[in-house]
């Protein structure tokens, strides 16, 4: 299989992932291959991605934004912990609904336990790399990426 094909299995894959946990109207910006370091400053969490493919995603948005999807999905704001740990959930919720979905497309897939990141954070030691920003009306702007380090 083609790196091409891998990264657009892989990118409708994502979108479906995001569309199915996200209750909100999602509007995708065009992806676009992004080079080494990819830099983010705000919070985001990173979840590995094992099997035939390996690599990671990274799903990151300003803090408040991930406050406002906490709110969209449990009715109340979240902070300081619950926030954190509200992140690296629904990071995994997005990565398990990708792992099956490309699973289904005959390559398996695992991924690994999320880990929160804030500040800036530069992601190095990836071959590919495919680079998604989204909105999710009425919550705000978030952005995943998803890299391969082997296919």
């Amino acid at each position: 299989m083609t790196i091409t094909k891998v990264m657009n299995e892989m990118l409708e894959g994502m979108v479906h992932s995001i569309k199915s946990v996200i209750p909100a109207e999602i509007s995708c910006s065009t992806p676009e291959m992004v080079d080494q370091p990819y830099q983010q400053e705000t919070i985001g969490v990173l979840i590995g991605i094992t099997g035939d493919i390996r690599g990671n995603i990274l799903l990151d948005a300003k803090e408040s934004h991930f406050s406002s999807l906490g709110n969209t999905m449990f009715g109340m704001q979240l902070e300081d912990e619950m926030l954190i740990s509200f992140i690296g959930e629904v990071g995994n919720m997005i990565a398990g609904a990708f792992s099956t979905f490309v699973s289904g497309t005959g390559v398996e897939m695992d991924i690994t336990p999320p880990s929160v990141m804030s500040g800036t954070t530069k992601l190095y030691g990836f071959n590919d790399a495919i680079h998604l920003p989204f909105s999710a009306e009425g919550i705000g702007d978030f952005s995943i990426l998803v890299s391969v380090t082997q296919s």
